[in-house]
């Protein structure tokens, strides 16, 4: 149901008019703060450091539980996120570095699967492609040949994830942009030169896609 259509008040569609909204929201934002905090040096890895960072992520999958539970837009939402806190804490390790790109790309094909083709809009690809394109140019020149393949599919299944996203709109799309965002600089920074202060700007701009993505799950049909 479209407020605009059905005569609704759009406020009644934002979070800052719900207590219950804002209640549950505390929690996740709270653990990012716990992450930012504590900033355990990525040198040290642990099962500490894997829980810290995967904290916000649960965090939001039980905010759409106590909020939008029973849809199934807001189950493949909830599904997910829990892949990106298995994908999250594989990249805790350098060894397990492809086992986490698989739970992200899992991750971003549960999120086409929520967005869906409709509308279909492919008009947006004339500006996600040429962008990807650019970047993964460049990108590829620095990878080791082992690493060609899997980047590519996941920069594929990402730019799909970005492409529906936009079309479906809400703060998903937002959401999108920001994800290839972090995943833009994550990528530079391992692959082709260290960037100044990219461990921040990536988890920052992380921590808000998948927020902004769960939050689309407030205003689904």
């Amino acid at each position: 149901m479209d407020a605009r259509k059905e005569g609704l008040p759009l406020k009644t569609y934002y979070p800052s008019q719900h207590p219950q909204v804002r209640r549950w929201l505390v929690p996740p934002i709270l653990s990012c703060f716990l992450y930012f905090l504590l900033w355990i040096p990525k040198d040290q890895p642990s099962w500490l450091s894997a829980l810290v960072k995967c904290l916000p992520l649960l965090c939001l999958v039980v905010f759409l539980w106590a909020v939008a539970s029973g849809r199934s837009y807001t189950q493949l939402l909830q599904g997910a996120l829990l892949c990106s806190a298995v994908g999250d804490a594989c990249l805790i390790w350098p060894e397990t570095f492809l086992h986490g790109m698989a739970a992200f790309s899992a991750a971003h094909l549960l999120y086409i699967r929520a967005f869906g083709l409709s509308p279909l809009q492919p008009g947006l690809l004339l500006f996600t492609i040429p962008a990807s394109l650019m970047y993964y140019s460049l990108l590829l020149q620095h990878l080791e040949p082992d690493m060609v393949l899997p980047v590519v599919a996941y920069g594929l299944i990402l730019n799909a994830m970005l492409w529906r996203a936009l079309a479906w709109g809400r703060s998903a799309g937002w959401g999108a942009l920001l994800f290839m965002i972090s995943d833009g600089v994550l990528a530079w920074d391992i692959f082709v030169q260290p960037l100044p202060f990219a461990h921040l700007l990536v988890m920052t701009t992380y921590y808000a896609a998948q927020l902004l993505i769960a939050l689309s799950g407030l205003k689904s049909h």
